[in-house]
């Protein structure tokens, strides 16, 4: 935990093969307590539909815990999947994980998703 923040690296392929395990990774650091977290995507060479379903699901799950969700991503690939998924504009992107960790949480969260952000 750093600044508050846990960090879930996903460093492969988020498909149907590795979304789950991101999913269970999450849904564990949340059994343990922790509320914020930072979905590092800055390694990830490639997010399909399946992985766009699974962010969608741990941000439920952390909003239910009054938790937050940063993006840390900078591909302009995987960023176009989030757009052509309509999720570009509700989630808080940042280049790489020290932008996303660089303020401490909010008490506010995820009380605003799936809201859109300016």
């Amino acid at each position: 935990m750093t600044n508050g923040w846990t960090i879930v690296e996903a460093n492969d392929e988020i498909d149907i093969v590795f979304a789950p395990l991101v999913h269970d990774a999450v849904i564990r650091s949340l059994a343990e307590g922790h509320r914020h977290f930072v979905l590092d995507l800055c390694s990830t060479p490639f997010l399909d539909s399946m992985g766009l379903g699974m962010i969608v699901a741990v941000t439920k799950r952390i909003k239910s815990s009054h938790g937050s969700l940063r993006i840390a991503c900078s591909d302009a690939r995987l960023l176009r999947v989030f757009s052509l998924g309509g999720l570009r504009h509700i989630y808080s992107f940042h280049d790489s994980v020290e932008q996303a960790i660089a303020q401490s949480p909010s008490a506010e969260g995820l009380a605003g998703w799936p809201g859109k952000r300016d």
